[in-house]
């Protein structure tokens, strides 16, 4: 049954998952795309999600990677790959053009665990066809970002998981996307 939450707030519409990266390999059409599976603990196995991080990460460094995963959004051809989601990462300018690290969930989160807010409702994800007709995604970036300890925020609500915060490694302020 699916009834309206009128003052539910937008970031608790998506659905933001602990991943872990399976597979990575070059996307054989696009110079900046990576091709990745990633188990988000679901039924009917990893996901396949596509990512312009080729110029952040080294297959390599992706390879083995706890990662939060925007689960309810519609699937996207990117140049020819269906991608079932994106992951979760935090930018910030520098002197040297733009530094992109993850969002890390923490070691003890259990893969497919879904993300909640520190001092918000549960979450009640949309479906993504909802999410995409309502661009709630769009709607929620201006208030994501990284805090003063690299820790992943909406509005200052902390993105938690039972075994606590995440987090990027060194960007602070940055703007997630």
């Amino acid at each position: 049954v699916f009834f309206r939450l009128p003052n539910l707030p937008h970031i608790c519409k998506l659905e933001f998952k602990v991943g872990l990266i399976t597979k990575v390999w070059v996307h054989p059409d696009a110079d900046k795309l990576y091709c990745e599976e990633i188990d988000c603990g679901e039924e009917g196995g990893p996901r396949q999600i596509a990512s312009g991080l080729r110029m952040h990460y080294s297959e390599e460094e992706m390879l083995g990677k706890r990662v939060l995963v925007v689960a309810n959004l519609k699937a996207k051809n990117l140049v020819g790959f269906k991608s079932h989601g994106m992951v979760l990462c935090a930018a910030q300018v520098n002197e040297d053009g733009e530094k992109v690290e993850f969002v890390e969930p923490p070691e003890g989160a259990p893969l497919g665990e879904v993300v909640t807010f520190e001092g918000l409702p549960p979450p009640t994800p949309f479906s993504a066809s909802q999410v995409e007709k309502k661009k709630v995604f769009a709607a929620c970036m201006d208030g994501m970002k990284t805090n003063d300890e690299c820790v992943g925020t909406w509005n200052g609500h902390v993105f938690m998981t039972t075994a606590g915060p995440c987090k990027g490694r060194s960007v602070k302020g940055g703007a997630m996307r």
